[in-house]
């Protein structure tokens, strides 16, 4: 594919699901891997939904990595940016699941969260010529953590500076990621104030701002053409264009959280670019976007697993006609 109009710059990995809910994880007796890494997630959902995007992130010279190459491949994501590291391996997570199906990162198995492939992407490889057609860049904050792929984050910016796209940052927060957690908010309020648009869950609203209230928020940093603050099945605040207000999730049987978030990016920034930016003064197409978002969000979470449960275009709207 060329010309991906969105470009998701992050870690793919693989998510290892516990089996069995409510367990710690000394508890769970067996594990089931499901491809995933958020920015992967949003560039998967995105073509789903019928955006092309490309995905910049680095995965290991090994037979995790190569999988997780042939599924962007195979889901129609444009692979250019993809940089593949000889000695460093592709990154795997454990994820214990609490009663409800929520997720909880609980590490690396017997890796150093700094070891892994996903920390050494390359500043200097990133390829201009994917940012020349781009309209927007989606980051998250996880690489932040290591300075080599926190040089490339910053490249990624300069890039997108240079070409007019538009950035959408999803904080994304896992403290789990971080050798040092305490350095992350001040990094990550950094990075803020260069994007454009900024989702956050509302724990990390209140982290970052004392506040959940997306108004207030992008006050504060007046530099955003958008805030929006998600709150799992309480549902989505948010200030667009200067409408400010909040929409209730959908109820549905969730099976597993992994991945709604990014469904619900995907399928903001599906609607941001099929109505444009300069239609969000509109207030009723501002509540469009953000039902669409919330839509896909909430079918994600009918099946295990990120990528595997991404709704299509037409399941959206299917959903939004009976809901």
């Amino acid at each position: 594919m060329s010309n991906p109009r969105v470009l998701c710059l992050g870690e793919i990995l693989y998510d290892v699901l516990a089996d069995q809910l409510g367990r710690s994880l000394g508890e769970v007796e067996s594990w089931t891997s499901y491809p995933g890494g958020a920015p992967a997630n949003v560039a998967c959902a995105l073509v789903k939904l019928g955006t092309s995007s490309g995905f910049i992130g680095a995965v290991g010279e090994d037979e995790p990595g190569n999988e997780l190459v042939k599924l962007l491949e195979e889901v129609g994501v444009d692979t250019t940016g993809v940089q593949r590291h000889p000695e460093a391996p592709t990154r795997q997570v454990l994820v214990t699941r609490k009663q409800n199906g929520d997720r909880v990162f609980s590490g690396f198995k017997d890796y150093d969260t700094a070891t892994f492939a996903d920390t050494r992407l390359k500043a200097a490889k990133l390829p201009e010529k994917l940012f020349a057609t781009a309209e927007i860049l989606a980051i998250g904050t996880l690489e932040l953590a290591y300075p080599e792929t926190g040089a490339a984050v910053h490249q990624a910016l300069e890039l997108a500076s240079q070409h007019n796209v538009k950035i959408l940052l999803d904080v994304n927060w896992r403290d789990v990621f971080w050798k040092n957690p305490d350095a992350a908010p001040d990094k990550i309020r950094e990075l803020i104030k260069k994007v454009d648009f900024l989702k956050l869950a509302k724990e990390e609203a209140e982290l970052l701002f004392d506040t959940y209230d997306a108004g207030a928020i992008t006050y504060r940093v007046n530099t955003l053409e958008g805030v929006l603050v998600t709150d799992g099945d309480k549902g989505c605040a948010y200030c667009l264009g200067e409408n400010e207000d909040k929409l209730p999730a959908f109820s549905v049987p969730v099976v597993d959280t992994t991945g709604a978030g990014d469904s619900f990016v995907a399928g903001f920034v599906h609607q941001l670019l099929n109505y444009g930016v300069q239609n969000l003064k509109d207030a009723e197409i501002v509540k469009k976007i953000i039902a669409y978002a919330s839509a896909a969000g909430a079918l994600t979470t009918l099946k295990p697993g990120a990528i595997a449960s991404q709704p299509t275009a037409e399941e959206v709207e299917k959903f939004l006609q009976e809901n």
